[in-house]
């Protein structure tokens, strides 16, 4: 009862397919023997019928008594017996079918291939070349006294060279967007640098190659071509700017100045520090001050 269960053969599928072939041949066999020896006493049977029965002596077809014309329509059903067992279901059987019908499947698969070749190729499925799009790294650059002031009457509250420099070697080849009076504080057009001047007056007149529109969107549409478009001022540009920017470059001066322009705070939360270069003033930078950068978080 509770001894150790004894392990069971397992048979597995190909197997048992080969024992269930193997007794249905056995089976057919069996069917052709017996339909054999019922053949040959029929046929015996017949012989008797008419030659010592004298059943059907009289009746002939061409000059042949009627049990041949029965006995050799039973050899045939016998001889087509013979052959559905030996020959049918032995080489054209259940493996033969399969065989055949991979080989239509193969051949059906070959002429769809070649009718994908020969019909015309659908315009819409072709590869279309799609332009490159550089991806935009939208940079606003600024100036900032500790207190955040970054000008006075449109004008600049300080002088710092070094400044000045970082400013033109990172925006030069760029689109430089800005607000109206920004644009107003340049003397003329800063060379080697597209404009982008936001203004509400639908009517404001720039000089060639300036562009005008009257959106922050509409700016940075204008500059869909450059990877680093910088937003350079001012103080309202800057507080829509820093809202959707992907980095600020910033000078930070250190020291506090009053001012009528600031820029927004920078939320350490959303901003990530990344750089930071500290000089001393010197002859041509009245004041200490910081370069730093910041991607956001």
């Amino acid at each position: 009862m509770f001894g150790k269960k004894k392990d069971i053969p397992q048979i597995d599928k190909d197997q048992l397919e080969l024992i269930q072939n193997a007794q249905k041949r056995i089976k057919q066999k069996k069917r052709l023997y017996i339909h054999f020896v019922v053949f040959l006493i029929g046929a015996v049977f017949l012989i008797i019928a008419n030659t010592l029965l004298g059943i059907g002596e009289d009746f002939k077809l061409f000059d042949l008594n009627w049990f041949v014309y029965a006995i050799l329509i039973w050899l045939f059903l016998f001889v087509y017996h013979l052959f559905s067992v030996f020959v049918t279901h032995k080489f054209m059987g259940k493996a033969w079918e399969q065989q055949q019908l991979n080989k239509l499947v193969a051949k059906q698969q070959d002429r769809i291939e070649k009718l994908k070749q020969e019909l015309p190729k659908d315009i819409s499925s072709e590869k279309k070349e799609i332009p490159h799009v550089p991806k935009q790294e939208l940079t606003i650059i600024v100036a900032a006294a500790e207190n955040d002031a970054i000008g006075k009457h449109n004008k600049l509250i300080w002088h710092i060279s070094d400044d000045l420099k970082r400013f033109k070697n990172l925006t030069s080849g760029h689109h430089i967007i800005m607000g109206r009076k920004t644009f107003e504080s340049f003397p003329k057009p800063l060379p080697n640098r597209t404009h982008v001047v936001i203004t509400r007056n639908p009517n404001y007149k720039v000089p060639e190659g300036v562009v005008v529109v009257h959106t922050l969107e509409d700016a940075i549409k204008v500059c869909a071509n450059d990877p680093q478009p910088y937003v350079i001022g001012g103080g309202e540009i800057y507080k829509q700017a820093i809202l959707i920017a992907d980095k600020i470059e910033l000078t930070r001066v250190h020291e506090s100045f009053p001012a009528d322009t600031f820029f927004p705070k920078i939320d350490p939360s959303i901003w990530k520090e990344t750089n930071s270069v500290f000089h001393k003033k010197d002859d041509k930078n009245e004041f200490d001050f910081t370069f730093l950068t910041y991607v956001r978080a």
